[in-house]
């Protein structure tokens, strides 16, 4: 009866050890998550930035090319 009890109880300590291990496996997994929440967060805020600047880009763009272009006309037409 004494070997049974002793058998219990190391497998209460052993299955106790497996929880302990456990819980700190899913703290590491919870600990890894919010960093990849953290960097999936400002990967989406670097491409909002991006995204602003070549739409600024863009809008540039349709302004500047019309005067560019009066400029090269100017510019050739002083010469020639």
């Amino acid at each position: 009866m004494q070997l049974l009890r002793d058998i219990q109880q190391q497998q209460l300590a052993r299955q106790s050890e497996a929880f302990v291990l456990q819980k700190k496996q899913f703290e590491l997994y919870f600990e890894q998550y919010d960093k990849t929440v953290q960097l999936q967060d400002s990967a989406v805020a670097i491409q909002d930035r991006g995204s602003e600047l070549v739409e600024n880009s863009r809008k540039l763009f349709i302004y500047l090319v019309p005067i560019i272009f009066l400029l090269l006309v100017y510019l050739f037409r002083i010469l020639f």
